[in-house]
């Protein structure tokens, strides 16, 4: 697909490094020539140098041929207002990236009667992430899938957990439940395991579930984890995230405190977040922290705008024994060190953005066949998740799974059948217009065909 990029910073590089190694034609805009440069050189796309408002520039760069339009600039008018201009011009769909939470409510104006396809906004979609740990704190990450019929969740084996040292063939005896662990990260290595694979503590093992029966999962093995659930919560920053994560906290019956230092700010947060105390202090002051009663809460989500702060914050956080710790951490480049850290649950607006505005690209790109719909990168990039829609007969529908020839690196997770979720089993079969979950230690799959020998 023809795919222009506006804004070279870190989502719209990121963007612009996958879409091109996925062999889409893509076009990046900015105003800063050496950013544009730098995109330019590192990867395989055209780079236009000038204003995304500007008809001319948009008409060099071709915008009437183009698939999809996404404006990933700092600023959300500018965005909007970019995404406008290109539908008249005549690309065929539009995604901007807009943070101000007063958009929200005009989300469905923006797309049926402006004609913007997809509104990303990195800071609620990053709380809704938190969120959904602090909801599962024995969990490490919670992704769905499926339009929400599929919960991926990531979880490390503890020493006291009544999961260590158990097969897995025994955990599902023992359990009862439609749970399927499907990858297993072991110190560095990562790999699919079978079902006499002994957990291990320190494992960190991936597993897929209805939300119902993750609930349950997690209700059988909370008793032998430090926290059952969170009550209480302390916010360190009070951007928009901690704004976002606030209201939805406070509607599950989380107490919250936020400390912010910018008083007016804090008045703000004061006259639109009801039932939630906020501290005007320095949240990067241990007195300031003991103070406001760090040590009693359940949970503690660092959300300064400088993530080595957030870092050594989590640390703090977790040497004096708070039970369950969450990182905002921006830069794509410390994702990669976040095992070295020790620090379990870490969440990254910015790959987030990425992640969401991918789904969309390939949603669009494979809406006429069977190729990916759906694309979740985990443990650092090293597992894929992916959902397929079986909308061609191919040799593998309707045979049953056990007679079927997957990859050795490859697991079948889910299929999602009329609304039903299905954890297959040997006797089942994948069947026309199914949702298929794979989850694979491989990179670069883009077709159902491709999980077979």
């Amino acid at each position: 697909m023809d795919i222009i990029i506006v804004g070279c910073g870190k989502v719209g590089t990121a963007l612009a490094q996958t879409l091109s190694e996925e062999k889409h034609s893509v076009t990046v805009i900015d105003m800063d020539e050496g950013l544009v440069n730098q995109v330019v050189n590192d990867y395989d796309v055209r780079g236009f140098v000038g204003n995304c408002l500007s008809t001319s520039m948009l008409d060099e760069a071709d915008v009437a041929k183009t698939n999809i339009f996404i404006s990933t600039t700092d600023s959300d008018e500018l965005n909007i207002l970019s995404c406008l201009i290109a539908r008249k011009m005549g690309a065929r769909h539009s995604v901007a990236r807009v943070r101000n939470p007063e958009y929200r409510n005009q989300l469905v104006f923006m797309r049926e009667e402006l004609g913007i396809s997809m509104m990303v906004n990195p800071d609620y979609i990053a709380a809704n992430e938190i969120a959904n740990i602090l909801r599962y704190p024995t969990a490490i990450k919670i992704e769905s899938f499926g339009k929400g019929r599929v919960d991926l969740a990531e979880l490390k084996i503890t020493e006291d957990s009544i999961l260590a040292n158990k097969t897995l063939v025994d955990v599902s005896k023992k359990l009862k439940l439609d749970v399927l662990v499907c990858a297993v990260q072991h110190g560095e290595e990562i790999f699919i395991p079978s079902g006499s694979y002994v957990l291990k503590v320190g494992d960190k093992i991936h597993l897929t579930a209805s939300h119902s029966q993750l609930v349950k999962f997690f209700r059988a093995i909370s008793d032998t984890y430090r926290i059952k659930s969170v009550k209480s919560a302390m916010l360190i920053g009070g951007g928009r995230i901690a704004y976002h994560l606030a209201s939805q906290l406070r509607e599950i019956g989380i107490t919250v405190k936020i400390i912010e230092q910018n008083e007016e700010r804090c008045k703000e947060l004061s006259k639109t977040l009801d039932n939630v105390k906020i501290s005007c202090g320095d949240g990067t002051d241990q007195s300031v922290l003991e103070e406001e009663g760090i040590a009693d809460a359940d949970a503690v989500v660092t959300l300064t705008g400088i993530d080595e702060e957030n870092i050594i914050l989590s640390l703090y956080a977790q040497k004096i024994g708070t039970k369950k710790v969450v990182t905002k951490v921006n830069r794509l480049s410390l994702l990669q060190f976040s095992d070295n850290f020790g620090l379990d649950s870490i969440v990254s607006p910015k790959s987030i953005t990425v992640s969401m505005i991918l789904q969309y690209v390939r949603g669009k790109q494979n809406s006429g066949g069977s190729g990916v719909i759906t694309l979740y990168r985990l443990a650092n990039d090293r597992l894929e998740a992916l959902e397929f829609v079986i909308r061609k007969r191919g040799s593998y529908v309707d045979v049953p799974l056990k007679d079927m020839q997957l990859r050795n690196d490859v697991i079948i997770a889910s299929i999602i059948r009329e609304n039903k979720l299905i954890v297959p089993r040997g006797d089942d079969c994948i069947k026309m217009n199914d949702n298929v979950i794979v989850i694979t230690s491989s990179k670069g799959l883009h077709d159902i065909n491709e999980i077979f020998n």
